[in-house]
């Protein structure tokens, strides 16, 4: 599944990898002087089940500081592992390891807890029409980091930012005075980008469908009027559920028959991956 995900461009790792060390590195480690840099051996453990996420940030973090030091991946990105699984082993100077250690393990910990969650989310809603996506609610500069990690989980991307889709919500109805109004303003201004409306009412929805856009968004709905919804659009226009989603109620909802169910969770409520970086060689070896 994973590996067929690409990264964000390398230069946006070497970015993100930049500002991390340099907030945790300042004028120097203090304690890293403490060891003979010397050429040592280390390991990264997985404590608990995970869908791993993040090696790219994480190598970059340990090339930044030792360009020699040699990484091996014993799981593949998007791989599923269980607690006590060595996920690499690295060679390299012994002060560089442990002081890329927390930076790397930040950036794998965080990224595979998006993707785990949204592992999660895509098999409970599996054999039905319904395709997870994420949302802007993203932890400030590392969205790009944080809507990868959606990916390698097995969901997809809404709009990366306020650039590249137009949305419209109640404020942008009301303003515009209907959403059919509404929907010909946007596409007056912006025809070739993506428009994805959002309804409040049936009325509202039959309108949006009549009118034409890309997806529309039916926020609030209750089980009933999100059936009627689906029945009334029919698949000609795809339409998304938001607000309000958990795990425990997402297969009710993708059965009513919509076709994208977006979880501002995945990356908002963030729960790290237990995972640690030990010197030494693994256990067994």
């Amino acid at each position: 599944m994973s590996a067929r995900v690409a990264a964000p461009p390398a230069e946006a790792i070497e970015a993100d990898v930049a500002r991390a060390l340099a907030e945790d590195i300042g004028g120097g480690d203090v304690t890293a002087m403490l060891l003979p840099d010397v050429e040592d051996s280390a390991y990264l453990l997985c404590k608990e089940d995970a869908v791993v996420c993040g090696r790219p940030w994480f190598d970059a973090c340990h090339r930044a500081l030792d360009p020699g030091v040699r990484i091996e991946w014993r799981v593949a990105e998007g791989d599923r592992a269980a607690p006590g699984t060595v996920l690499a082993t690295l060679h390299g100077r012994a002060r560089a390891l442990v002081t890329a250690e927390r930076a790397s393990l930040n950036f794998m910990q965080t990224l595979s807890g998006t993707a785990t969650v949204t592992a999660h989310y895509v098999e409970a809603v599996r054999g039905t029409r319904a395709r997870i996506l994420d949302t802007r609610k993203t932890l400030p500069g590392l969205r790009l980091a944080q809507k990868y990690a959606v990916r390698v989980g097995g969901g997809d991307n809404h709009r990366m930012g306020l650039y590249d889709a137009v949305m419209l919500k109640e404020n942008h109805v009301r303003t515009a005075g209907s959403v059919t109004a509404a929907i010909r303003a946007a596409r007056a201004l912006h025809p070739t980008l993506p428009l994805i409306v959002e309804v409040e009412t049936l009325d509202q929805l039959r309108e949006a469908l009549a009118e034409g856009c890309d997806r529309i968004l039916i926020d609030d709905f209750d089980a009933p009027t999100r059936r009627e919804a689906a029945r009334l659009a029919a698949g000609r226009i795809p339409l998304e559920v938001s607000g309000g989603v958990d795990l425990a109620g997402v297969r009710a909802i993708a059965e009513d028959g919509v076709d994208c169910i977006s979880i501002g969770a995945l990356t908002k409520h963030v729960r790290a991956i237990d995972l640690s970086l030990k010197l030494g060689p693994p256990p067994g070896g």
